[in-house]
Formats: C-alpha cells, structure tokens, sequence
C-alpha cells in the first residue's frame, strides 16, 4: 500500500549497548501521586458541596451556570488526550511537521459550530444532543443515534486507558495494572459523585498539568541541544521542516488540502456534534457563554498544536546528537516521547513525574468525559423516555449507578484491550469510523428540511456500512498481503471524541511501498477524509431515501430544529439584491409554521412541557419589527 508521502522514517542513531529501563524516584512517585489526589479532591469538593440539595440538573448539566473560561478548558482538555501527547511528537519526528498544517482547519472547525450547532441546541433546551434528533425526526432516528454513540464510546473508553499504561509500563517499569486500577478508580469516583461541575473543574486542573509538562519538556530540551534556534536549523538541515504541499490527491496521506479541509469534517464531528462538547457548550450561563467558549479554544489549540511539533523536533535533534539505544530505536513509536523524557530528564528527579502527570491528565480528563457523557445520554435516551417518570432523588441516584457502572465497564474493556493484540488497532478504527456518519446524520436534518425518518436512518445506516468497508477493509487487506500497516489509515486516524492522532504500535518500515492498486487503492484513502466521505454519505443517501418516501409530506416540521442556510447567505447581499431573489413565500410559510407549531404538537410530539414553551416563546431579544419574512425565519428558527 503507497505510503502518502514519500518521506521515509529517519534513521535512528543507536549505542552498542541497551539501556535498562528507566524507574521513577520517590520524587516522580510523589509528583504523579499528588495528580491524582488533587484531582480527586477536586470532584470530591464539588460532590460533597450541598450534599442532600444536588439535582439531576446539577449532576447532568452542572446547572447549566457555567461560565466561559472553564467550559473552554474543559473542551481543550477532552480533545488533549494522552494517545495525543504521545503521538503527534512521533508523528513530527517521523515525516516532519507536515502535519502542523492541520491548525488550518480549527478556525472553520470552531466557527461553523459555534454559530450554527451551538444557537440550535442551545436555544432547544437539550440536555442530550440526542434529543435534537427525536424532535426533528422521531424517537427511532434518537436512539439509533444514541446506541451508535455509545457503541463509539465503550469502544474507546478502555483503549484509552489501557494504552498510555502500556506504553508507560514498556518505558519506566511502571506497573501496568496499578496504573490502570488507579486511573480508573479515580476517575469513576469523582466522575460519578461529583457530575459535569466535577469533570469541568478537574479538566481545568489537568489542562494547566499537561501545559507545564510539556512546557517542561521542549524548555530543558532545547536548553540541552543549543536552544530553539539550533533546533530549528537542524530540522531544516534534515527536511524535516515541510512546505505547504498542494497536491489534491485524497488518497496523500498528507498535504495543505487534506490536513486544512478534510481535518474540518474531523473537527466538526468532534466540537458539533459530539456529546462531551455539546454537553459543555449547554451548561453554559448563557448562548454568548458558549459560543465565547468555542473561540477560547481556537488560542489554545493552536499553542498545544505548537508545543507538541516543538517536543517532536526537539526529539528529533537530540538524538542527533545523543545515541539512541537499540531498546530505543526497536521500540514502537507511541513510547518515543516516553524514552525521550526518561533520556532528557533522568537527572531532574521530579520532571519525569511532571510528564508521566501531563500524561494521565490526558486520560483522566478524556475518561471522564465519556463516563459523564455516557451517563448523560442513557439517562436522558434510553430511560427517561421509556419508563414512568422518577423522583428527583431515584433519578440522581440512577444517574450516579450508570456512572459507576460504565467506570467498571471501562476497566473491562481495558482488560479486554491487553488480550486483543493485533485487533487493538481495529479498535481505534471503528472509534474513528464512526464519528462522520453520526455528523452526517445532524447534518442531514439541520440544512435539509425535506429529509425525513427512514431517510435519516437509511443514511446512517448507509454511512456506518461504508465507513467500516474502508478502515475494516483496509486492515483486512494490509494483513493478508503480510505488510506492515501503511500510515494511511493504520499509523494514524481520526478520533472524533477528542480530535487527536493517534500513532499506533506497529513501527513504519522505513523504505516507500509499492503502489497499490485496484480496490486496494480505494482503501487506502488519506484517514483525514473519513469523516467527510462517511458524512457525505448519510447525507446523500438520506436524502434520496427521502425523496423516495415524500419527504416530510404529512408529517410535521419542527422549524426550530433547522437552519435557515439560504436566508442567512441572502441576507449577505444587498438589499436590492434580495428582492430579486424569490423565496419569501418559504420563508412565509416556516414562519406560519413558527406560529401555529406549538398548537400543532400540543398532542404529545414534543417530550415535555419545558419543550413546548421552548417551542412557543422566543428567545429574549429576538423579535423584530420589520415586515421582512425572511428576517423573522432567521431570528424564529435559531
């Protein structure tokens, strides 16, 4: 299978003799041990704050009273996971900074959802994302959604914990299963006493851990090679330092186009549509909250983007000028970063816990997520809609068991990771798969408004069926022609629930492969481009499926759950330009609709009474005097 580029693996210095594996101090142990008990003190404080007067509003949606600078933390902490700060370094060290191109795409990443995801789901009063779904579609296109999205998580939760524990034990003689055991422990305990207030807060704690680790790291580093700027020339020296490459080619593992537009369909399944960020963006105080939220994060990952192609370079010429180990340069790439660290800071006793912290805050604050989320969307999807409704008191308790219990689940799936040996990979693929068809699915009822149930679900359908043919298909195929995985679709993928890359644990062979052809070919399209294709999928199909059946002929359009794609270009163009343009007489007609809509599903349609007055009542601010219907469609159905 063609390897995108055409930049091999650089060879790796290496020392006649093997090193023995690098162990922690009392200081490391001390530092990594007061990460965890400050993090746990953290959700303890808010759990046990007004003991007894807690709500499941309180546990699920932290009140919805959350201010900006944390929620922004907090979705920068989910998206810097530990498979990240061990991955993008590698990735750099290896093919070069080509992938720093990738910033490009967090602005259109951020801004489509911060100004068309956000104001509907906000202004919908959703607790679940999910709930989107049922009151554009119906409750069968919610729980497909929901299952898929559990199907997503469950998948991952225990990769995610098992893996940095794998690659620290291999590197430091850190035990594996303490590691695991107490990650775990920690995480489901304050995760599920505490609630979403709990996980915002201690991801705000963890996000300043993991930049003073790896601030650490690239300062000592560079310190050590000559400073920043002897790295960069070095860097240079080697081509490591890549151009913008403007090949259209999607199946390029790598280039402007891929990294800059195909990385926007991966953002967007991550800060549209998925559960962990949009329950951050609804417990807000308010819709400029969330949205300020949005662009916090757009500073804050370009700075860690930066930091992490720092800490690859800085890898990169220190061992250079440092011999490597043959343990070293056998070893797979996602335990590079952890070598290096042990190399750089072995005589600094305490920076090695520093990072090893940086790490486990990585995992900590994506673990939790998912505990959180998960427990939000079983409660919300798959219990409350089903069973007679609870007490206040039995729905926090139930919301606390689900909690614990998917803490208990992710221990297992840990266990059940450590025995899947090659299957590991598949894995992280199928999390990654199925991140764009359900933003295909969200897509396909906000700008499409005659797309209707069964195309909904066909799509999804569609687009799962086709996301898995690719990434299954392409390990399949790579497997039985006995080659070592090539980097586009195996060495590194999207991973849609926190955005990151993850470098796998088979090593690169460091000659190009053969080109490939026929179906083949096909599978080896760039992992950047998944999300798009798979997306574009549901939609399409969906839409033809609909078409198929009348559309939404019969049935009854909530106008809030769309947006208004062409009012909000006309509205661009001049005024006198508008009025050549004929579309009132849609607009009119949403904006009856509007009108009469809260009479129309008075029979039960919406979920509750909070929804319908949702329904009936305009958002603060948003009437308008003028006579124009397609200003009054803007302003009604966001």
């Amino acid at each position: 299978m063609s390897v995108g580029v055409s930049t091999s693996a650089p060879l790796l210095p290496t020392s006649d003799t093997d090193t023995v594996t690098s162990t922690f101090s009392l200081t490391d142990y001390v530092v990594f041990v007061l990460l965890l008990v400050l993090s746990l003190a953290i959700g303890l404080y808010h759990a046990f704050r007004g003991w007894g007067r807690h709500t499941v509003g309180q546990l699920l949606m932290a009140d919805r009273e959350m201010s900006c600078l944390p929620v922004a933390l907090s979705l920068l902490a989910t998206f810097q996971s530990a498979v990240a700060i061990l991955g993008v370094p590698s990735e750099i060290y290896r093919f070069g900074t080509q992938y720093w191109f990738l910033g490009c795409c967090y602005f259109l990443g951020l801004l489509i959802p911060a100004h068309v995801f956000i104001p509907v789901f906000y202004r919908l009063h959703l607790t679940s994302a999910y709930e989107y779904l049922e009151l554009r579609f119906n409750k069968a296109v919610r729980v497909c959604g929901t299952v898929t999205f559990i199907f997503q998580m469950v998948i991952y939760m225990g990769v995610v914990l098992y893996a940095p524990s794998l690659a620290l034990n291999a590197v430091t003689g850190f035990d594996l299963w303490l590691s695991v055991l107490t990650l775990g422990i920690v995480c489901t305990v304050y995760t599920a006493l505490g609630g979403l207030k709990a996980v915002i807060w201690t991801d705000v704690f963890q996000t300043l851990v993991m930049f003073i680790g790896q601030l650490v790291v690239i300062i000592v580093g560079s310190a050590k090679v000559g400073g920043l700027g002897h790295v960069w020339e070095v860097a240079s020296q080697h081509g490591l330092i890549s151009g913008i490459v403007l090949d259209p080619d999607p199946f390029v593992r790598h280039t402007f186009w891929t990294l800059a537009f195909g990385g926007v369909f991966m953002m967007l399944s991550l800060y549209g549509v998925n559960q962990a960020q949009v329950q951050r963006y609804l417990s807000s105080r308010t819709e400029k909250a969330a949205v300020l939220s949005c662009y916090a994060v757009f500073p804050c990952q370009q700075l860690v983007l930066c930091m992490s192609c720092l800490i690859g370079l800085v890898m990169f010429v220190y061992y250079q000028e440092y011999a490597m180990s043959a343990q070293q340069a056998q070893a797979a790439p996602d335990q590079f970063v952890l070598y290096f660290v042990m190399d750089l800071l072995k005589d600094l006793p305490g920076l090695p816990g520093l990072f090893v912290a940086c790490l486990f805050s990585g995992s900590l604050s994506t673990i939790s997520s998912a505990f959180n989320s998960l427990a939000t969307v079983t409660m919300e999807d798959l219990i409350r809609p089903w069973f007679p409704p609870f007490s206040e008191v039995q729905a926090i308790m139930l919301s606390r068991i689900l909690a614990f219990g998917y803490g208990l689940l992710c221990l297992g799936m840990a266990y059940v990771s450590s025995q899947m040996g090659p299957v590991l990979q598949a894995a992280l693929s199928i999390f990654g798969m199925v991140g764009g068809p359900l933003l295909g699915l969200f897509c396909l009822g906000m700008f499409f408004p005659c797309a209707n149930p069964p195309g909904a679900i066909v799509g999804l359908l569609a687009g799962l069926i086709m996301a898995f043919w690719i990434g299954i298909g392409s390990i399949v195929s790579n497997m039985a022609s006995g080659m070592a995985p090539s980097p586009p679709n195996i060495s590194s993928f999207s991973l849609p629930s926190n955005l990151t890359t993850v470098t796998m644990t088979t090593l690169m062979p460091s000659t190009t492969l053969s080109k490939p052809t026929g179906l083949r070919h096909f599978y080896s399209l760039s992992y950047l481009w998944y999300s798009a294709h798979n997306s574009t999928t549901v939609i399409v199909v969906g839409l033809i499926i609909s078409l198929l059946t009348g559309g939404m002929r019969g049935r009854t359009l909530n106008p809030r759950t769309i947006y208004p794609v062409l009012p909000k270009l006309l509205a661009l163009l001049p005024l006198s330009c508008q009025k050549r343009f004929h579309c009132t007489s849609y607009s009119q007609d949403l904006s009856v609709d509007i009108a009469t809509f809260p009479e129309k599903m008075s029979n039960g349609m919406l979920k509750n009474g909070r929804d319908k007055e949702a329904m009936a009542v305009p958002e603060e601010g948003s009437a308008h005097q003028g006579n124009s219907p397609t200003f009054i469609l803007q302003e009604t159905s966001l």
